[in-house]
């Protein structure tokens, strides 16, 4: 009999690296496999499941727009919808005015950049390098790294790609820039935080040139770094947020919030999803929203400390690099990175990874510190055999 493994095989593109897991549940900070073993989650799909697996708010809200209306176009107006929005917006503040749903958060950047080029005019885009907007044409577009773009070079309109976190970036920006779009601390490309106020200054030099800061905040919002919004110190007047992974508890969904500025540019139908703000997302984005409250952001600013500390004090004998906010940590191990992600996923932990060389850790914000003592013990452990691995292969 073929377990789901193989019928995937058979069955499914192979478009993703194979982990040797069948999932088939998870609850609470834990995954289990179709064999009975759990599996302490310190990747919560990426960054999805910010509030663990089968949260009873997230579920219960899910579970009775399921029974009430689960799909509606947004040609028709829906409470839950127009409830979502309006909460986002408070949260967000900063004079944002309009929401756009999307499915993701690709879709989210999509749409960003086209209210960009709506609202200026222009179609030249400032990037960043190792900087990761999503692979779609428009987000491949803004996407840094050959092995994504290559194949489908020649992308759209015109970018350029600034060093991340250095003044030269705000150099680039003149009369015919469009937009800059940037993560507030890199994911993808390695979990990298930038200085002090580049974010702000990127903001000055946007404004000064008439051009829309796109700031994707996918993976960095919702919380993930203790505060709702990363970038929320430096930029308190955005132009445009994009939301997604945790934003309705799990059910596929993203988000464009725009000021009133470049809300007013755009038109009726140039842009718009079917699915977009679907009753069902918009469920959870508010069940989502009534459980992120301050002490939640707190118990993850604080336990992301505690994490990256003790992360720190395990990899000290190899002088690795610890970085992140919150609870998105990043451990540059260099190119033994998929040696260690398998090791942890031994010691039935499971990360992610960011970049060629590092290893990502985004749990779910439910987090505890006898979960951290559990992960840094897997993490430790197996730093400790690729050591050992090291002096083996050198003897």
């Amino acid at each position: 009999m073929i377990d789901a493994q193989g019928l995937e095989a058979l069955r499914l593109l192979d478009a993703y690296p194979r982990r040797g897991l069948t999932i088939r549940s998870g609850r609470g900070m834990y995954l289990e496999d179709d064999r009975g073993r759990l599996y302490l989650d310190m990747m919560s799909n990426y960054g999805v499941s910010i509030l663990g697996h089968g949260h009873p708010a997230v579920v219960e809200a899910l579970e009775r727009q399921l029974r009430t209306l689960a799909g509606l176009h947004g040609s028709f107006a829906a409470e839950v919808r127009a409830r979502a929005a309006g909460a986002l917006l408070d949260r967000c503040g900063g004079g944002l005015a309009k929401v756009f749903f999307t499915n993701s958060g690709s879709e989210a950047n999509e749409a960003a950049l086209k209210f960009a080029v709506l609202a200026t005019g222009r179609k030249k885009f400032i990037a960043f390098r190792r900087g990761f907007h999503g692979k779609t044409l428009g987000a491949l577009s803004a996407t840094d790294g050959g092995a994504y773009r290559l194949p489908f070079e020649p992308l759209l309109w015109e970018f350029e790609f600034a060093p991340f976190g250095e003044a030269a970036a705000l150099e680039m920006i003149d009369g015919r820039t469009a937009g800059v779009i940037v993560e507030p601390v890199q994911g993808e490309g390695g979990v990298r935080v930038p200085p002090p106020s580049f974010l702000g200054g990127l903001a000055k030099a946007c404004a000064t040139a008439g051009a829309v800061l796109i700031l994707d905040e996918i993976q960095t919002g919702m919380g993930r770094t203790g505060r709702f919004l990363a970038s929320s110190s430096e930029v308190p007047c955005p132009d445009v947020i994009t939301l997604g992974k945790g934003l309705a508890g799990g059910v596929p969904a993203g988000a464009v919030l725009l000021s009133g500025r470049v809300a007013r540019a755009v038109p009726r139908k140039i842009h718009t999803s079917t699915f977009g703000g679907n009753p069902l997302a918009a469920a959870g984005v508010l069940a989502v929203l009534s459980v992120l409250d301050d002490g939640l952001l707190g118990r993850v600013e604080g336990l992301g400390r505690e994490l990256a500390g003790r992360l720190r004090t395990a990899a000290a004998e190899d002088a690795f690099e610890i970085r992140g906010r919150g609870l998105m940590v990043g451990a540059e191990v260099g190119p033994e990175r998929d040696s260690v992600l398998r090791l942890l996923q031994r010691e039935r932990v499971l990360a992610i990874p960011a970049g060629p060389g590092v290893v990502r850790f985004l749990p779910p914000y439910i987090l505890e510190e006898g979960h951290v003592e559990a992960a840094v013990r897997a993490f430790a452990a197996a730093l400790a055999a690729v050591r050992t691995s090291r002096r083996l292969n050198y003897s």
